[in-house]
């Protein structure tokens, strides 16, 4: 386990960078996440990725496939790399505080 800081609070993070506990999560963590990684201020369509995945997170204990993202949120996957320069793996689920999902390297 690692700490990281950020504007002077400090997270638990596992060594990717995944928050250990999701349910320290909320919208002032996701700006800083994402300020941290170099996505930048969220804007409405960052909001629509990270609440589907969050949403879907809180469900059923896992990330949703990029392509449901895609289809539920109606942003094309080109345009999704383009909103997480990580890709929605690495960079979106890491901003909507979830665990570091499976197959994502």
């Amino acid at each position: 386990m690692a700490i990281i800081e950020i504007d002077g609070r400090t997270f638990d993070v596992d060594g990717d960078g995944f928050l250990t506990n999701p349910k320290e999560w909320n919208e002032e963590v996701a700006q800083l996440f994402a300020k941290h990684d170099g996505t930048g201020d969220l804007t409405e369509q960052h909001w629509a990725v990270v609440n589907h995945i969050r949403q879907h997170w809180e469900k059923t204990d896992m990330a949703p496939m990029v392509r449901s993202i895609c289809q539920d949120t109606g942003i094309r996957l080109r345009e999704l790399y383009t909103l997480f320069p990580q890709g929605p793996a690495r960079g979106a689920c890491k901003i909507a505080g979830l665990p570091k999902p499976d197959g994502c390297v």
